[in-house]
């Protein structure tokens, strides 16, 4: 397990993007390929991560990992299991080539999110090869090491804007003892109203998803605990292996309502909308379908709904919008940013990327 500074690639790489900093040259950074339909559009050279593979150094006892970021998300997550631990904010592989690198730049996260944290609650450094060609070392690997710790959380969801991931270092945990999944047949009005009443008790609650009249929550924790929220709430207790299996496909976005979802988006029937709110929202009157994850903060909308409606929907009821899968992205995929935001987004770029070959208009056009 050696450092990132020995590894053979560094050279290369940092030779590659001083070279395309002089030349003016765009470059897309390419893990598995996952997530090339999230974001604007991608645009430039290649630049693979595949020669940043494998893991610097885990130590369980510590619950930290530190990984290269073209490491196969679903290789760290068997390693770890091994150990019986975990990423408990459960990243969407969204495909089998999916990649830590990918990960942290896309930001996004399972079913547990609500409930653990996300993907920048974890990462306690990371460094990265910013457009000058420099090596940049931010965090460490525990939580007292808090110097730059805020510089690493920054790279998550920032779609490679802002430079090369080379390598992460992860706060990890073990897996929950127990986990039970309850069903409940609910209309989304009194779905909400009880995710946001249980929202309020000490009750395990890991991870909810409502669609089409169904509310799956699934408790996660000590044995006793688990087995006093489940006598509680009623409902009905699902299968291990189907609920494993319905978390799963919820999580790897894979399930009917996903498929059906990618495949009106491919054909501009309607677009996809990840949607974030306040829980306490109400249901939102748009045409077509919604999924709801996260409490009630999380929803889904696949919807023919022009987007200015949507975006209008989403600010009424104090929330945003994303436009996460469609045929069309001229509206602009990431809700418009105010001016003060803005300017800091730009003034970042311009500090890690000034010739801004990373990623170009991934994040924002322009940007």
């Amino acid at each position: 397990m050696n450092p990132i500074s020995n590894d053979p690639a560094l050279q290369l790489l940092v030779d590659r993007v001083r070279d395309a900093a002089a030349a003016g040259t765009p470059l897309r950074i390419v893990g598995g390929g996952t997530k090339d339909f999230y974001g604007e559009a991608p645009v430039g050279e290649a630049l693979h991560t595949d020669l940043l593979e494998g893991v610097s150094s885990y130590e369980p006892t510590e619950l930290v990992v530190t990984v290269r970021s073209g490491t196969l998300l679903s290789e760290l997550e068997a390693m770890l299991a091994d150990k019986g631990q975990c990423l408990p904010f459960e990243p969407p592989h969204l495909g089998a080539g999916g990649t830590v690198g990918g990960m942290v730049a896309a930001g996004l996260a399972g079913p547990a999110r609500a409930a653990v944290g996300s993907v920048r609650d974890y990462l306690l450094g990371a460094t990265l090869l910013d457009g000058r060609g420099q090596v940049l070392s931010f965090g460490g690997q525990v939580m007292k090491n808090v110097a730059g710790y805020d510089v690493a959380r920054l790279l998550a969801g920032s779609m490679g804007s802002l430079g090369l991931i080379l390598e992460v270092s992860l706060k990890v945990l073990p897996v929950a003892p127990a986990t039970l999944t309850l069903r409940f047949d609910l209309d989304e009005p009194l779905a909400l109203n009880r995710l946001n009443a249980w929202a309020g008790q000490p009750l395990p609650v890991n991870a909810s998803a409502w669609w089409d009249g169904t509310l799956v929550v699934r408790l996660r924790g000590a044995q006793a605990a688990v087995a006093s929220a489940a006598r509680q709430l009623g409902g009905e207790a699902l299968d291990a292996a189907l609920a494993e299996a319905f978390w799963t496909d919820i999580r790897h976005q894979r399930d009917e309502f996903f498929r059906r979802a990618a495949a009106a988006a491919a054909s501009g029937a309607a677009a996809l909308w990840r949607l974030s709110l306040p829980s306490t929202a109400p249901s939102l009157a748009l045409p077509g379908e919604q999924l709801i994850e996260w409490g009630g903060a999380q929803r889904w909308a696949l919807t023919p709904a022009p987007a200015s409606e949507v975006r209008a929907a989403a600010s009424q009821a104090a929330g945003h919008a994303t436009l996460y899968r469609s045929a069309d992205k001229s509206a602009g995929v990431f809700s418009p940013l105010p001016s003060p935001l803005d300017r800091i987004h730009r003034e970042l770029k311009k500090s890690f990327d000034p010739a801004g070959i990373f990623n170009p208009g991934r994040l924002y056009p322009g940007l």
